[in-house]
């Protein structure tokens, strides 16, 4: 039987905070308890957002609370070929379509659907997507498409789950209504999410779904806001006949006013910490492991 494989996916827009030193760290404890590897992975598809300041800032943190990982590291931005590819399955599955409208236009549609009832959520708060994109004609997609319009590129979600079945996933840590043990996934709740935009080749769900499968990963270990996201996770691995991790989800660490650690909080800055003269096992005992 092969060694687990673990892994820990930031994204280099910021400068990680004690949020991502509990994750890091867990996973790099999970990897070491089970004769595990830890790998690393650099999410930056956002080229607007991401800096290779902030990715050095990564490799320096991470050094600096003593945890080793295996090398190559995997960066998307050299992966964009595995997206398409995935998203050339699922579009010749029929299972994928492009939205036109632009955010303002989404939320117009959405404010006009609710004069009459209020209008569906995900799990995250975001309405479902509200157009018509999907009948529309596949001459004028083509149209649209080729006069350069922006567009999404959707997951048609009634279809895509009739072929996959009912779903569920393995959970050794806990939802946010302490969902533990066996979960069933509800993909359905996310509605038609996207995949893909014209200027981007993976949104996240794709690009998760496939590194972890181009990567090996047998255990996900991540923080609990990305609970519900792992139903949409496996229902692109049950298409795509890729592997499902193990999935474990922890506890957040929570700013003053209850919401979750953001990388403009200075004061929980790991490099802010750092100069304060708090060393590694001072982290260890801020984000309570032992």
């Amino acid at each position: 039987m092969s060694p687990p494989v673990f892994r820990f996916a930031p994204s280099p827009n910021g400068y990680l905070h004690l949020g991502h030193a509990l994750s890091a760290l867990l996973n790099a404890d999970m990897a070491r308890a089970s004769g595990g590897q830890l790998l690393l992975r650099i999410e930056d598809i956002d080229a607007t957002r991401c800096r290779p300041e902030y990715e050095a800032a990564i490799y320096e943190d991470l050094a600096w609370l003593g945890i080793e990982w295996e090398t190559p590291v995997r960066r998307q931005s050299e992966h964009f070929t595995d997206y398409r590819a995935a998203l050339a399955r699922l579009e010749a599955m029929g299972l994928v379509y492009p939205s036109f409208e632009s955010r303002a236009e989404i939320a117009a549609l959405v404010a006009q659907r609710e004069t009459q009832a209020p209008w569906p959520r995900d799990p995250d708060g975001a309405p479902l997507y509200p157009g018509d994109a999907k009948v529309m004609p596949a001459a004028e997609r083509a149209r649209r498409m080729a006069a350069g319009e922006p567009y999404a590129l959707r997951l048609a979600m009634a279809a895509a789950l009739a072929l996959a079945g009912p779903l569920s996933w393995g959970e050794s840590g806990a939802g946010p209504n302490g969902e533990t043990g066996i979960v069933a996934a509800d993909p359905a709740a996310w509605g038609d999410v996207v995949l893909a935009r014209k200027d981007a080749p993976a949104g996240y769900h794709l690009a998760v779904t496939v590194d972890d499968a181009g990567q090996g990963i047998t255990d996900v270990v991540r923080g609990r806001d990305l609970f519900h996201a792992t139903s949409v996770h496996r229902l692109l691995q049950a298409l795509l006949g890729l592997a499902a991790p193990r999935y474990h989800h922890h506890r957040l660490l929570l700013d003053a006013d209850g919401r979750k650690l953001s990388k403009s909080t200075q004061s929980t800055g790991l490099r802010e910490l750092r100069t304060q003269g708090i060393n590694a096992a001072g982290i260890r005992q801020m984000v309570g492991l032992a």
